[in-house]
């Protein structure tokens, strides 16, 4: 085993963000994907110029403000279906290899661990729907620092708790300015690039890209 711990970023990397507005596609109509596009990134946005501004609310506050957003962005879409977007964010699906491999490199004496933005709240909600609270040994939050990702507090909450150098830290991501974060502060980085976009903050790039988390099961 070539890392003493394998952290995982949760949203768009083990749980997928857009499953939401996915299962109530008919009910959203011609403008869900777009939907589902801008509240993504206007929840980001948020999370960012809050972090800027040191004025840090929870993730599950600018969860709620950048939906309203995309509602006023989009007519098309109901304002009645808020409630059953917000209930569906709370159990989102996880991409399909995602259990395969948190299991096998477990299984191989790594540590396994998320390190999110998410509330507290939002986190184990998301990891009990999709029964991997017996895999994963610890749930980082950025409650704890009260600051988002990509302050450099929020990747040192995994080297404090475990005593661990960074290097000897792999960190998953599907963010690339999340990899471009957590890369400055000395962990292997792996961007894991679903959606094949081009690469950006060429200064600090990945240790590996990958479309999917699949090929890390055999402990690359």
């Amino acid at each position: 085993m070539s890392h003493a711990a394998y952290v995982f970023d949760a949203y768009g990397t083990l749980f997928d963000v857009h499953a939401a507005v996915r299962r109530h596609a008919e009910a959203m109509g011609p403008d869900g994907q777009a939907f589902s596009e801008l509240w993504r990134a206007k929840q980001l946005e948020y999370s960012w110029v809050r972090s800027l501004m040191g004025a840090y609310v929870d993730f599950w506050q600018l969860t709620e403000q950048s939906l309203d957003y995309a509602f006023a962005r989009f007519p098309s879409a109901d304002p009645k279906l808020k409630k059953q977007l917000l209930d569906a964010y709370w159990a989102l699906d996880c991409y399909p290899e995602v259990p395969a491999v948190l299991k096998g490199l477990k299984e191989r004496g790594a540590r396994i661990a998320i390190l999110s933005n998410g509330s507290p709240a939002m986190l184990a909600s998301a990891v009990k729907n999709a029964a991997l609270d017996i895999i994963i040994d610890d749930v980082f939050s950025v409650d704890a620092v009260k600051a988002f990702k990509t302050a450099p507090a929020v990747y040192d909450l995994v080297t404090t708790q475990y005593r661990l150098y960074p290097h000897a830290v792999s960190f998953q991501s599907s963010n690339r300015f999340d990899i471009a974060g957590a890369t400055k502060f000395g962990f292997r980085t792996v961007w894991i690039n679903r959606a094949d976009v081009p690469d950006e903050y060429q200064d600090y790039g990945p240790s590996l890209i990958l479309p999917s988390l699949e090929s890390l099961q055999f402990g690359i």
